[in-house]
């Protein structure tokens, strides 16, 4: 009689062994969708400094006669006044930033000793 109660159990886990095998199979099969990112903003073209949309400007070839000089924060009303930028944004070196593109927005760019290094919109 045990060998009768030991064979079914084989019979019965192995079974259930082999479904559980291929249902294993079908999900290690089953197609995972791409995930979807916004697209990238078009980048300006060569010479290209100024950026409009929807009313929103941002014009920094008419402050590059900063480059080179000092940064200070007294500055930086008459830098958007002048580039025509809602927004401003200080970029140090080693500094976080966000990877959003703003149209408005003039991006000071200063090196280690707080020199205007570069001025771009977006």
């Amino acid at each position: 009689m045990v060998n009768v109660f030991c064979g079914s159990t084989k019979r019965r886990f192995g079974s259930s062994f082999a479904v559980l095998l291929a249902a294993s199979l079908l999900t290690a099969c089953a197609s995972v969708p791409e995930p979807v990112s916004a697209p990238a903003p078009p980048p300006p073209t060569v010479g290209q400094s100024e950026v409009t949309t929807n009313g929103a400007s941002c014009n920094s070839d008419v402050v590059q006669h900063v480059i080179g000089e000092p940064f200070n924060d007294a500055n930086v009303p008459q830098l958007q006044s002048e580039s025509g930028a809602r927004q401003v944004r200080v970029l140090r070196p080693d500094s976080v930033a966000t990877m959003d593109y703003r149209e408005d927005r003039l991006n000071i760019h200063l090196d280690s000793d707080d020199t205007i290094e570069a001025l771009r919109c977006g």
